[in-house]
């Protein structure tokens, strides 16, 4: 992802959806459902009162009511946990780096529980950009490397394996991540 200007536009533009029009391919949402197809892009963010909590095998490495969820065009949302709803004894930081064209530079941790290292398992914006301020140092998790529960439900990880969007049942798509779905 290039950090210069020029490049980041670029990458912002390839976007061919921004939720101001759903794709005829868009699933309708039922009642009490909302479509990945209705969230801007760029991403917003907003609480989420429900209890979150994220294990590593037996050890629960999270718990909060003060989540706050990114919601952005074709992706599930990533729910990202007050530092302080983290058990951070638990994580190694990682030599990854990714930057998003939306929130900034991520770094990621590795988990070191029961069930040995789950690598690259969370990541936060250390210094998120202007328009992702408030997730700045909140951690977000893979929920296909971790057991992640929104109101008790068990969240189904986004496909493709970069992405770390939270499914629900509450959620319909279809979803970025899939192969053929770049820029969408």
């Amino acid at each position: 992802m290039p950090a210069d200007r020029s490049g980041l536009q670029a990458a912002r533009d390839a976007w061919r959806y921004r939720g101001q029009k759903k794709p005829p391919f868009a699933q309708v949402p039922g009642p009490g459902q909302e479509s990945v197809w209705d969230y801007p892009r760029p991403p917003i963010y907003q609480p989420d009162h429900r209890l979150i909590t994220v294990h590593a095998g037996e050890w629960r490495i999270a718990a909060t009511e003060a989540a706050i969820r990114a919601l952005e065009t074709g992706s599930p949302p990533s729910v990202y946990l007050p530092p302080e709803a983290v058990d951070q004894s638990l994580l190694e930081p990682s030599e990854r780096r990714t930057l998003c064209e939306w929130k900034g530079e991520a770094e990621y941790f590795h988990v070191n529980g029961p069930q040995g290292l789950i690598r690259d398992a969370l990541w936060r914006y250390p210094h998120a950009w202007e328009e992702a301020a408030v997730i700045a140092g909140y951690f977000s998790c893979y929920p296909a490397r971790l057991a992640c529960c929104v109101g008790g439900e068990r969240v189904r990880p986004q496909a493709g394996g970069y992405y770390g969007g939270w499914i629900t049942d509450e959620i319909v798509g279809p979803f970025k991540g899939e192969p053929g779905t770049g820029h969408w």
